[in-house]
């Protein structure tokens, strides 16, 4: 079976363009709305920890954007948050490989 990846540049390349068509359909809430508002959970923090790199970079940017949900139901919001980050950034993966011994 042929694979799907031609090589290693083009894999990125469809990464990169999954990702950005992935935040393209990110929510955008206004943050005195949001505090009014309904409180964010575990999926919701899920989320915004997936897209946290793409967020940051844009709230360097645009203060509207922010990386953090400010009202949020406490540890199911974080736990969703810091396991979405540690998908996007490699968790811990790397670290538990076996490796092969010389």
């Amino acid at each position: 079976m042929k694979n799907l990846f031609l090589n290693n540049k083009s894999s990125v390349w469809f990464i990169l363009l999954a990702s950005f068509l992935f935040i393209s359909c990110a929510e955008a809430v206004p943050v005195t709305l949001s505090i009014t508002t309904k409180t964010y959970g575990f999926w919701h923090g899920l989320m915004h920890g997936v897209i946290l790199p793409f967020s940051f970079i844009g709230s360097l940017f645009n203060e509207e954007i922010v990386v953090y949900a400010i009202n949020n139901t406490g540890g199911w919001y974080d736990f969703g948050f810091v396991f979405g980050a540690s998908v996007i950034f490699g968790g811990s993966g790397k670290g538990a490989k076996k490796r092969k011994k010389d």
